[in-house]
Formats: C-alpha cells, structure tokens, sequence
C-alpha cells in the first residue's frame, strides 16, 4: 500500500472527481456511507452519538454521516462549531439535507460553554478537521478538543484526528490533538498514524475503501509504503528441485559472550530456520558446548577468548555476516569489529552491540561495506544516528542515513520502519506487542543473515525478514497470546510463517 502526504491525497480526490467522473457531493456521500457502515457495524441504536461538527469537509462528511445515522433511528446530536463564517459548499448541502430530517438535532456552539455533558457511554464523532490542517489549533477548535479529551466517552475520528497533522507535527502544539479510540481513515493511513509517539491521538485506525481513481493512484509517486502479504510473496525467490545447500549460501554469524549465549542460540535457530544453505556461528570458546548440544545443525567457529569476540575465520567463504547480538563492547571486541569492516567484502547485517559500539566510534561509519543492514531498537538508533524531537524528524534522519552511508536501517517497533539507499521506506504491517521481550531482535538478525546469504539484496532482505519475523510473532500470538511470548517461540512459529508466503 502506498503512504502518501496529504497534500497528494487532495490531488487524488480532484482527480478522481474530474475523470470518473463524480461529483465532490457525491464523493463525499460514497465516504460518508463507509463511516455510516463502520459505526453500525461497531455500535447498536441504543448509543447516543454526539457530532462535533467543523467548517470544512471533514465537516460536511460528519454531517452526512449524522443524516444517515438518522435515518436508521440512532439517537443524535450535532454541535456545529461555529468557527468562520461560512461553511465549504459541500458541508453546506449537508447541513441542509440534515435541517430537512431533523433540525432540532443541531445545536450551534459559539463558546465553550454551549458544549453539552460529555458521559462514558457516550459515542462521540471527531468532524472538526480533516487532513488539510496547516496550523495548531487554538481558541474555540482548542478548546473543543480539550473538553472531548477530558471526557471518558468513546472518540471516533473521522480520516484523521483533528488537531494532527497528516505527516509533520514537529511544529504543532501537541495539546490541541483530538485523542481518538477509533480513527477512520479514508482510502488510506496518514504517515503520521505510524510513529508510535502518535499512537495516543490515533488510536485503533481503519482504512475504509472509498473508490479513488486507481490509475492515478498507480501513477503517483511517494517513498513510503505499507507492506502486504502479496507484496512480500513477490519477493521471494522459489526453490529448484536440483538446489542443494551451496545453492542458499554459507553465513557466518558473530554473536555471544560470557552470560550472553543465548543471543547466539537464538539467532542461529532463526538463521537455520530461515533456509540458508550453511551456518557457521563464532562463539567465544567457552559457549563452544552449549552451541553444539542447543543448535546442532550450526557449525562452530571457536574465537580464541574464553569470553567475547576478538577475531573472526577467513570471510572468503561466507556470502553474507551478520553480527552483533550480545557480544558485548570491550575493547577487544572493537578492535575485532573495526578489522572485520574494513576486510568484508559480503553484505553485512550488524545488531545490538554492533551497533552500539558504531555509535560510541564514529569513525566506524567510513568502514561499513555496501548495503550493511542496520536493525537497532530505538536507543540503539539514537546511539547510531542520534536523538530527535519528533518522529517525522527522526524519520527523516532514518532516510537521509541510509542514503549517505548506502546501508539499509530498519527500526523496530510497532510498525518497524525500513530506510533503504535509494529513499523509499517500508512500514511493516505485521507484529503484536507480545514480540517486546528478549531475543526477538536476534531472531530478527538471524533472519536477515539467512536471506543475504541465499543472495537477496539487502533491502529485499530486510523487508522479507521483517515481515516474516512480525508474522511468526502473530502466528504464536494466536495460539500463546501476548502476555506469555518469548523469543524462542517466534523460532517455533517461523515455518508456518514461510508456509503461508508458499
């Protein structure tokens, strides 16, 4: 699914409106239906819905909606927030269809004070503002936002919630943002629904389907997009029947130190389970007997520390090295690390302590190898790239570093964000809150080294293994639920994950 800015999605509507043809009316009404549809499916007749009602279009579609409700016997009540003179032409028609049905329904509101009681079992339905917001709110809309936040009612907000802006907050009083239950949103998400700081003004957000022109849709460009399932199977590359082991590559995996195995362990099932050819792990010698009798189908490569990593094998029979989960950050270990950059020669996926100690030796940065793939969590990202005030502007600092250094940077999270070279970014839709617990990044790691190795680009790696490493997640999800998910049984879930992109 295409992400684009709002700006754009103004542009589809027109269009579509030109060359369907249809009237801006008539659109409006085809979206109004939609949201009509989710709130019947969602709330019986016996749930009082108060309409909170603004000047524009997303006025208009809370007016229609109001109509439509009425019609169908729901209890309502529309409060027109008087703020302008006029209404837009299609808000206009609305309120007249509305007056025509039920005029007593409709209750101006110059002041706070006309607002009415707000009560839990209330449903109440954000109309103010639409995605077309250039500046914060204040005055009346404000206060409005901040009387329908105070109150313990269900929120509903209509395309997005009003207050927020469709991409950039960086500038916008964070005070004045509708916090949404429910944000429905028209043909598609807004960029700003998927930085988790926005999270507690969006709430649970739906797409609904609203028929915009699909060839202009095709036709226009954005780098963001939302991963999907046929997406991702398109990717993949199939199997031959004469394919053996060398087919799908050997990757050498650098992970572990002392206390630490378990990251190894973890990693290496993920690797195997992911279908590379041939896995060696390097381990500190001390793991040597925990790796062979937890993962035998990994071959070992002994570091000549008991307790970290301070060298690695020859790199001339690896395709691909991943390396980073719990090796620590002694001195030794940076040393070996600064080496290891500076002779590869192989895509690279580097995680955890790798990261951390690029971020703690700048100059490591220069020595990266094409296409390395970065897969920090949000400190490891601040350590390595550095702190932002606001999720747009960490984004695009995610972008611009994956450009500069031609590397490929996922942040995990809740809709993890893939930064690739060439400026696109993917948002992974795939994933449960269950994942947050130890070693499900190394399962992470572990993944991507199995798919550079079996020769996928670097940032078709990414967005394979991120996909598929949110799907396994929600796979044991079903079955274990959230609470009780730990890394291993991502593993366990990852084979009936690669079976459903068969």
């Amino acid at each position: 699914m295409k992400i684009f800015a709002c700006k754009q999605i103004a542009d589809i509507d027109k269009y579509t409106i030109e060359h369907e043809p249809i009237e801006s009316i008539d659109l409006m009404e085809r979206a109004s239906m939609k949201l009509y549809e989710w709130v019947v499916d969602h709330y019986d007749e016996s749930k009082l819905v108060k309409i909170f009602v603004g000047p524009g279009n997303n006025g208009g579609d809370g007016l229609a909606l109001a109509r439509l409700l009425r019609n169908q016997d729901y209890q309502i009540q529309v409060y027109l927030i008087k703020i302008g003179n006029r209404l837009s032409p299609d808000a206009q028609v609305n309120l007249e269809r509305l007056q025509n049905i039920s005029s007593d329904t409709i209750i101006e509101v110059n002041s706070v004070s006309d607002l009415p009681e707000l009560h839990e079992d209330d449903l109440l339905i954000d109309a103010l503002f639409g995605s077309g917001l250039t500046r914060p709110l204040k005055g009346l809309a404000y206060d409005v936002v901040q009387t329908m936040n105070h109150s313990e009612a269900t929120i509903v907000a209509i395309d997005i919630p009003s207050g927020l802006m469709g991409e950039n907050n960086s500038q916008n009083d964070l005070h004045g943002i509708i916090k949404a239950d429910f944000t429905l949103s028209f043909q598609f998400p807004k960029l700003a629904f998927l930085f988790p700081e926005n999270q507690k003004y969006v709430g649970e957000w739906f797409v609904l389907l609203i028929g915009l022109h699909q060839e202009k849709i095709d036709r226009e460009q954005t780098p963001y997009h939302k991963l999907s399932m046929s997406f991702v199977k398109s990717l993949l590359i199939r199997r031959n029947k004469f394919d053996h082991k060398g087919t799908f590559g050997h990757g050498l995996l650098i992970s572990g130190s002392y206390g630490k195995m378990g990251a190894s362990i973890l990693a290496s099932k993920a690797c195997l389970r992911s279908g590379i050819g041939l896995l060696s792990s390097h381990i500190p010698r001390l793991g040597y007997e925990i790796m062979q009798t937890a993962v035998p189908e990994a071959m070992v490569s002994i570091d000549r520390s008991d307790l970290m990593f301070t060298e690695y094998p020859d790199l001339a029979q690896f395709k691909a090295i991943g390396i980073g989960p719990g090796i620590d950050k002694k001195q030794n270990t940076y040393r070996a690390l600064r080496s290891l950059l500076q002779e590869c020669k192989v895509p690279c996926v580097l995680d955890a302590d790798a990261i951390n100690l690029i971020g703690e030796n700048p100059e490591l940065k220069e020595e990266l190898p094409v296409g390395t793939v970065f897969t920090p969590h949000m400190k490891e990202f601040e350590r390595l790239i550095g702190k932002t005030s606001d999720p747009y502007t960490r984004n695009q600092k995610q972008i611009e570093f994956a450009k500069q250094h031609q590397a490929v940077v996922v942040l995990k999270g809740a809709y993890s964000a893939i930064a690739c070279p060439d400026g696109t970014c993917y948002f992974n839709s795939t994933g449960n809150p269950g994942m947050a617990t130890a070693g499900s990044g190394d399962v992470l790691t572990g993944i991507i080294l199995s798919l550079l190795a079996q020769g996928y680009s670097s940032h078709i790696a990414a967005i394979i293994a991120v996909y598929v490493h949110g799907l396994a997640g929600d796979l044991a999800a079903e079955d274990l639920g959230w609470q009780a998910l730990t890394a291993g049984d991502i593993i366990n879930y990852l084979p009936q994950a690669w079976k459903k992109l068969d």
